[in-house]
This record gives C-alpha cells, structure tokens and sequence, in this order.
C-alpha cells in the first residue's frame, strides 16, 4: 500500500468539494481523511499505486461544477514510512486553520435540484426560502471567517434539526457537509418587517399581493434588499421612480424564466448561458419590439437589464402554488438603496430607508456579513463585458503572474466603489460598495476591508488610493494608518486593464473617462499613456478645453458645448450658434460667458467623458444628464440606431490634419476640430443621428492616429482600453477594429469593469510593485 499527502488549491470551500472527495475515495477504494486548512483541502490517501492514480485523475476530472482547481501538489511517502500508516476508512476531519493564499467562493444561485424540490409536495422542503445543497446558496455574504464550516457563518444560529444532520453527515447524499444546509424545521424564517408576527407562508402571500396589486415591496435577497414592483405596470414603475427620485436610469429586472426572457429580449451566442448559470448576473440585452415592459423601466434603451432568479425566495415570489395572485413574467428588482448610497442590508436599515419608499418590506433573519450588490454585464464579441462586478463573481481572484511578494490594498474609487486586496500574485476585488459621496457607504467600505481582509487573512503593508486629495476614499485610506501610495486615476484604470489580462507590459494605454486629477493639478480624462507596472508617462490626450461650472458642468453638457463654441468663435458668434440650436437661454450663456472670459469656477480638462456630453448637448439629444452617463449613453444609442438604417458616412476631412503639440511635449487628439465641424454640418441640417455617429467614428479614428503616434514614440505595439468611456460598445468596437488593421495588439476589460468601478485593480497592482521597490512613503497625518 502506497500513501500520498495531497493539497488541492482553488475553489475548494464551499462548493461541496469535501464530500466529493470523501464520495471519490470510496469509489477508488482509498482509505485516509479529508480536511479544509483554509487555503487549500488536504487529503491524506492510502491505497494500491493504481487506485491513488485514478484517485488524482478523478480530482482533476470529476471535480463539482462550482470548484475551481488551480493546482495539485502530491508528496508521495516513502515505502517504509508508509507502511506505518493505517487507516481503516475514509473521513471528513474538522477544519484546520493554515496560513497560505485563500480562495473564498461566490454566493452561488440555486441549483436545479433544489429548485425541483422546492416545487415538490412531497419533499419536506416543499416551498423552504432558503433551500440550499453543496452546489448552491449562500457563501461570501454569510461567511465570518475561513475555513468555511457553519460555525463561522450566520447559519451558526441556526441548529440543525436531526433530519437535516443526517443528511449533513451522510456521504451519498448531496447536502453532504452542506454548511448553510437547513429546512422549514430549523432553518431562517421570513417575515414582515413593521409587522412581525406575520411569518412564513403569510409573509410570502402579503407581499405576492402587494405586487400583484400594482404596489411596491422590499425584499431581503442573500447580499442585500430590492426594491421590487410589476415590471409591466407603467403606473407601479413610474411610482418607483418619482420615490426613487430616479427619473430615466434603467431599472434592474427580474423574469420568471428563459421562456419569458426569450418572448421579450434577443439573445446572442453565450447569452443563454450566462443567464442561466450559476452567477446569474444583470445581462443587458436587447429588448424586442413587443416586450412586455412597461415604459418607464428603461426609457429610450434599446437593451433592459435582465436576470433570472437565482435564490428560493425569488422563485416563490413568482410562483407559489398555495396562493392565488398573479404575478407577472417580469419583475423590476432594483438595489434597495437610496442613490449612492450601498444597498441595504440588515432591518434596521431597511426601515430607515427603505420604509418611505414601498409598500411592505419583506425580511428574514439570515444575516448578511458581506452586502453583495447584483453583478451587471454587457456583451461584446461573445464574451461578458462587466459594467458592475458583484455577486456571483467577488472575490474571485485574478492573477498577476510577475507580481512581487507583499500584500497590500487598493481602496478604490470615488465613484462605483469597490476595494481590491492583493496576496503575492492573486488579487481580490470585493464586491460593489457604491459612491463614496454618501457617508453610509464610505461606513460599509471600511466595514468591507476590515472583513474581507480578515477572511483573506491579509495584513496590508501599503495602501493605494486616488491622488485626488479630497476624495473620500482618500481619507479613508489615511485612517488606516498605513503607509499610503496615491496613483494617477488614468493609470490606474490601464494597469487593471493590465493585470486582467496579465500582461506584464509596457503597454500603450488608452485611458477616457469622465474625470480623473492629474498630475499637473488638472482634470485629466482622454489620456494616451504609456503604462509599465513600475510607473507610467503622459504621451497623450484629447485636447484641453474649459470647464466651467464646477461640479454642474459634470452634469449638464451645454455648458462644455458653450466652452468649445466659444474657444473657436468666439463670445458672439457662439451666442448665436447657442441661441439657434437652443443650447442655452440667454441668462445662462451669460453666466457661462462670464465664468470662461474671468476664469471664475473655471478649470481646464481633458475629459473625454465631458466631450461626449458636449456632442450630445450640441445634437439636442441631451441637454443635461440625470445620472451618470445618461448624455453619453443616448448620444451612442441615437448613433446606433442611424447606423443600423444608413452605411456609413465619409470621412470629415478637418479631422484628418496633423496633430498639435502641447506646451509640455504630448501630442493633442484634435477634438476641437472635430467638434467644430460638428457644428458646421449641425448648422446645415445634417441628421443628428448621422452626427453622432460620425462623431464615435471620427473620435476612433483619432485614437488609432494617438496610438500610432505612440508606437513612432514608444516601439510598443500592444494597447489598453480602459475607463468609463469604453463602456460604449460602439466607440470600442470601432476602435478595436481599426487598431488592429494597424497591426496593433488590443487588451480589453471582460470581467473587471472599465469604469471607476475595477480601478481597485490597478491601484493594487501599483502598490504591489511600488512595495517590492521598497519605496512607499510614510502614512501622511489625516
């Protein structure tokens, strides 16, 4: 008899892979024990030399669904130590701590399985809330501490009844040493909030009713509350948004099934699956021209954010067999939270904010350790685009493969925040936390941090943050009295592109978005850089420009319009050009006319993102934004659907003259020549559709000449696209395509977001490096 020592790394807690390998060793006649150390599963394997070989085969081939395998390490005993070795069976041991690199899984949607139980009369977790096995339910947000046993999550106030234990003990059944594992016997209860003596089957039915009566309810998911109501009810949808004081952003929706996705959405190749795996994200697809929406869910979009339910309680919000309301295919389920703000997540919150805004609020009492706010994704060339990194997917690790030795911590973003914590080669984005505006998030981030830090058994030696010394995230990152390294928002967002991709560079980058400080005191945001992990050179942008208005100008695009107008026109041919196209009222380019002449609340930039609200202003198809992006994203809409009915349109000539040079050496994209013809084909009735079309085009087009520029400069051929801006599918694709007829190698964002939202990412990556070059400062006092 041979004896091997056996550590397996990855997605191994959580997702059943210990009574897999018990299951395993019966069937290959191994005898030894099992046990979680927290990085890795250790198994000690006694058998003939045939038998352990299929045995490591089986680990490899036969691991559940939701387990991740990095790598294998086998020690193989000599023979005559192993001969001293004797065991009589195969067991589960308890949970052993070790320090190492740790795997903590996503929360994971229901399994089939248990949704055919949970519909099953005869199964004793007939309609259970939070029916649960080894493959599915709860795990990030329940999760106190590694290893993961239910002792260290919030199913610890949860005894199982005997019925349950046996199960939990058995190694031929599936809820074999399933933590969160539970029944309608002893398992979390719902109920309604205000109200709590109305419980279970009584709850489930108060709240069906509410919605199906035209209401609005809270519901109390696995990592926070949404607020729901009849996605085809324009009455009920237009209410939530008066509440919501959410005028057009698009609203999160929630369908029955994939026959009701597929009677009301198109699907591309991968789609399907997506939406019906195990993470379940918000997949933006586009909706067909009978869909059942009801207006107001996405105003004037093409595509609906779709996801189907992925936890019970979902499920028996649509159906529920011993009730009679009916609810609709399509729910709209939105993040229970006030804008900015992080979603709610425990009762006390959900009264506070919650209760003003719906009608019933339905709850439970499983604690949520962990908000998780819903993943949202795109689609781009058959792959996931991911807008908003959550639930399903953090903290999944990336790897750095160059990266040094040390842990350390980015902090973020001021918008869309999330964290990221890095351990030697593996990084961990967090999932969602918010906008940093609000001081209930800036609270959850640095409850979040503390938490995942502790699960990941991560101590920090320096922290990243934005150089923007008034952000939020700043000061946060300060208070932990840290070492503290501020990175240039731009050359964050390549290096997460970067590390995604684990390129180890140099690359050249291309970094638009709305805004990001700069490192000469400016607003930065349509940047061409060349980017290594070490450090990183201003190469490139789009021309500067006036910003005037402070933060308004952020928020209402007509006033960069005036600042473009007025740089070329001058003060009254632009109050002309402004007057006829009804850009502004005369009051207002007044004061705008005052603040550029004086330099009152004046500052220059370099915003992409602003150009495009320019463009939209100048089209008339928005004029101001209501939310972030709102004036970009129509004015990418409105060119996609004149490109859907035209070819497309000549080249501008003015756009094709030769590049200037700024005062400190970096080429300009010529943006104001772009826009200047703009408004000369806008002057003379050209189709705005076409203009904005010709816009994303032209704009392309430029960036391919910066980064040929680039190439002359740099011999680099590879190129980064990151930031906000290139969330517009369009601008990507026409760059894309035109960068790699010019023989350019292109990275893009698949699973990390190119907003705000991923620069956690490459904060980190610069921390990690900047530590390894033993230069980070000392902690600046607060």
């Amino acid at each position: 008899m041979s004896f091997w020592n056996i550590k397996i790394y990855g997605i191994v807690q959580g997702v059943g892979f210990r009574p897999f390998v018990s299951r395993l060793a019966e069937a290959c006649r191994i005898r030894g024990n099992v046990c979680n150390k927290g990085p890795y599963v250790e198994v000690n394997a006694q058998g003939t030399p045939e038998n352990l070989a299929a045995f490591r085969r089986g680990l490899w081939e036969q691991a559940p669904e939701r387990a991740s395998i990095l790598k294998i390490d086998v020690r193989e005993e000599p023979a005559s130590e192993a001969a001293s070795r004797n065991f009589s069976d195969f067991a589960i041991i308890e949970s052993a701590k070790e320090r190492g690199d740790i795997f903590v899984s996503p929360d994971i949607a229901t399994c089939d399985k248990c949704r055919e139980e949970l519909f099953d009369p005869g199964n004793r977790r007939y309609l259970h809330p939070f029916i649960n096995c080894t493959a599915c339910g709860p795990r990030l947000t329940i999760l106190e501490a590694m290893p993961y046993d239910r002792e260290r999550t919030s199913m610890k106030e949860f005894p199982m009844c005997p019925a349950c234990h046996e199960e939990y003990v058995t190694p031929d059944d599936r809820r074999y040493d399933a933590q969160p594992v539970c029944c309608n016997d002893c398992g979390p209860e719902v109920y309604l909030l205000g109200d709590e003596t109305v419980r279970r089957e009584a709850a489930i039915k108060a709240t069906r009713r509410v919605i199906a009566n035209g209401g609005i309810a809270a519901i109390k998911g696995i990592g926070g509350f949404h607020l729901c109501c009849d996605a085809t009810n324009e009455a009920a949808v237009a209410r939530l948004r008066a509440l919501k004081h959410r005028p057009v952003k698009p609203f999160a929706i929630m369908m029955r099934d994939l026959a009701a996705v597929k009677a009301s959405c198109c699907l591309e190749p991968g789609q399907e699956e997506m939406l019906t795996g195990h993470q379940k994200p918000i997949l933006l697809l586009r909706r067909k021209r009978d869909a059942i929406f009801a207006p107001s869910v996405a105003p004037g979009n093409p595509k609906v954010g779709v996801m189907l339910p992925y936890t019970p309680l979902h499920m028996l919000i649509f159906d529920y067999p011993i009730d009679d309301a009916v609810i609709p295919a399509a729910l709209v389920m939105t993040s229970g939270n006030p804008s900015g703000a992080p979603i709610c997540h425990n009762d006390e919150e959900a009264r506070e904010v919650l209760a003003p805004l719906c009608d019933i609020i339905l709850s439970h009492n499983r604690r949520i350790r962990l908000r998780a706010d819903d993943s949202v994704m795109d689609w781009f060339e058959g792959r996931p685009y991911m807008i908003r990194r959550s639930r399903g997917f953090a903290p999944l690790p990336f790897l750095v493969s160059n990266a040094p030795k040390g842990q350390v911590l980015g902090i973020g973003g001021e918008l869309k925040n999330t964290f990221c914590l890095a351990s030697n080669v593996l990084f961990y984005p967090s999932p969602y936390i918010g906008d940093m505006s609000d001081l209930r998030t800036v609270l959850a981030l640095k409850d979040s941090v503390a938490l995942m830090a502790s699960l990941l058994e991560n101590e920090p030696q320096l922290v990243a943050c934005d150089m923007h010394p008034r952000y939020n995230t700043t000061t946060a990152a300060k208070e932990l009295g840290l070492p503290l390294l501020p990175v240039q928002h731009h050359y964050a967002h390549i290096l997460s592109c970067m590390a995604e991709n684990d390129a180890a560079g140099p690359v050249i980058g291309v970094s638009f978005d709305g805004t990001g400080y700069g490192t000469d005191g400016t607003v930065w945001g349509g940047e061409i850089l060349m980017a290594s992990y070490e450090s990183f050179e201003r190469l490139g942008s789009i021309e500067p420009f006036a910003q005037a208005g402070g933060d308004r100008a952020s928020r209402e695009g007509w006033r960069i319009a005036l600042a473009l107008l007025f740089a070329t026109h001058g003060k009254e041919e632009a109050r002309t050009i402004a007057a006829h196209l009804q850009l502004a009222t005369e009051q207002e380019f007044a004061a705008v006319a005052f603040m550029l002449e004086h330099r009152v609340n004046t500052v220059t930039s370099t915003s992409a993102g602003r150009l495009f609200d320019a463009v939209s202003a100048l089209l008339g198809i928005r004029r101001a934004s209501t939310f972030e992006g709102e004036a970009s994203m129509y004015l990418q809409f409105a060119a996609e659907a004149w490109a859907e009915e035209h070819a497309a349109p000549e080249e501008m000539d003015d756009v094709r003259a030769g590049m200037p040079a700024s005062s400190d050496g970096r080429f300009l994209l010529p943006t104001q020549a772009l826009f200047d013809e703009l408004v000369r084909e806008r002057l003379n009735g050209v189709d705005a559709g076409a203009l904005a079309y010709e816009f994303h085009a032209a704009l392309a087009r430029l960036i391919v000449r910066g980064c040929e520029e680039a190439r002359k400069k740099t011999g680099l051929t590879a190129v980064a696209l990151s930031g906000g801006v290139f969330q517009n599918l369009l601008l990507l694709r026409l760059t894309k395509e035109r960068l790699e007829a010019q023989g350019f190698t292109v990275l893009l964002h698949s699973l990390i977001p190119p907003n705000d939202g991923g620069i956690c990412l490459g904060q980190a990556a610069a921390a990690s490096f900047h530590l390894a070059a033993r230069k980070a400062p000392e902690a600046r006092p607060s």
